[in-house]
């Protein structure tokens, strides 16, 4: 199983939708499930970033916010970014 390492921001975000959006919350939460089991499959369309996030992986919580990700394999750590908004908002 991989371990999940939140960056400040990704704590914020979490805090931040925990309290204005629980759905949304409740969805983040089975993401970062399934994100600890394999970070490459399961659901919240998961995409390969390109550009500026290149190494990144995002996967949507909901229309409006995402949840931004690195990987180590060698460490079997998943990095969490960001948890609030869309990549193109920030």
């Amino acid at each position: 199983m991989y371990e999940l390492v939140f960056s400040d921001d990704a704590l914020r975000d979490a805090a931040l939708l925990r309290k204005n959006e629980p759905a949304a919350y409740r969805k983040l939460e089975f993401l970062l499930l399934e994100l600890m089991i394999d970070p490459r499959i399961g659901t919240g369309r998961i995409e390969l970033m390109k550009y500026g996030l290149q190494g990144h992986y995002s996967r949507r919580i909901t229309r409006k916010h995402r949840l931004v990700y690195t990987i180590m394999d060698d460490v079997l750590i998943v990095n969490i970014v960001s948890a609030l908004g869309h990549y193109d908002d920030k």
